[in-house]
């Protein structure tokens, strides 16, 4: 049976790191690509050359030209300018749109039937970027970020409680900026409310350093963004679609009513299977986090409005 095959669009370190990831997963075959030459081709080169270690047969190619890319499952687009310390999100905004309509165009005359993946900051206003220039049914164009979001949440609160993360359960809905929304009222471990467990005040506290998770890797790391939580949050989405897990993950995805919105990507539980987006499921906020959301959707809806979409 033929393997499946992944473009990751960007050989930075977003990109980088999720083509070894698939890879190393045994995922599929991978196609890097990047518009500097000899940079896919060497990062592709030297992950290729970690097989023997690894203990995997996928393939790893890196190229400047899409035509590699054709017949392509899924395609990652990670391309786009990182956030500099004392840069917004927004400030990203007129460049990486013109960088992810450039490359969305040219990846789906390759590859029209993939599901296409977004990373690229700022997300919500990215994917609905992708999803104009794709013209795409909704199903086939998703974004990462409550994945990250919500395993950032899941991390700090793991570390507050001293338990292991795989027993806490958290979602991070909304846009993926400052205005996200850690619904504390489904968050557990093993089943216990978080709220039996966290004081209402540490627990905003949390909340807020999640909000801020982003900029504080940023802070740290003076130059460049994160991306080993990124990639694996990407790789998360990849095995759930290739192999059709029917995972429940948060991920932005293109609302036509769901939770009373309309007409823009936001942070939602999404079933990712073998045809991308598979259901948005729904749950019952409390009237605070609706307004929450509500708000986190005005902040996606200015920045859509600045481009014009």
């Amino acid at each position: 049976m033929a393997r499946n095959k992944v473009t990751v669009i960007g050989a930075g370190n977003v990109g980088a790191t999720t083509a070894q990831r698939i890879a190393e997963a045994s995922l599929a075959d991978v196609v890097l690509v990047d518009i500097v030459e000899g940079l896919p081709q060497g990062k592709g080169l030297d992950l290729a050359e970690a097989a023997p270690m690894i203990g995997h047969d996928a393939r790893i190619l890196g190229t400047n030209d899409y035509a590699d890319t054709a017949g392509s499952d899924i395609v990652v687009v990670t391309s786009g300018l990182a956030r500099q310390p004392g840069m917004s999100r927004d400030d990203l905004l007129a460049k990486n749109a013109g960088i992810v309509r450039s490359v969305v165009e040219q990846a789906v005359r390759h590859s029209p039937h993939a599901i296409l993946i977004v990373v690229t900051n700022p997300l919500d206003a990215m994917c609905q970027v992708a999803f104009a220039e794709a013209k795409l049914p909704r199903e086939r164009v998703i974004g990462m970020a409550g994945v990250l979001d919500s395993a950032r949440f899941r991390t700090f609160l793991a570390w507050e409680l001293g338990v292991s993360v795989r027993d806490v359960t958290g979602f991070v809905l909304g846009g993926h900026g400052d205005q996200m929304v850690p619904v504390t009222s489904y968050t557990n471990v093993a089943g216990i409310p978080i709220t039996d467990l966290i004081g209402e005040e540490r627990l905003a506290e949390i909340v807020q350093r999640t909000r801020d998770g982003g900029a504080e890797v940023v802070k740290l790391l003076k130059s460049g963004s994160a991306y080993y939580a990124p990639s694996a949050s990407v790789a998360e989405m990849v095995d759930s679609i290739v192999h059709d897990q029917k995972r429940v993950l948060p991920c932005a995805a293109y609302l036509t009513g769901e939770f009373g919105l309309n007409g823009i990507f936001m942070g939602v539980p999404c079933r990712l299977g073998a045809g991308g987006l598979e259901e948005i499921i729904k749950l019952n906020l409390t009237d605070d986090e609706q307004a929450q959301l509500n708000r986190s959707a005005e902040a996606v809806r200015e920045l859509v409005g600045i481009m014009g979409l």
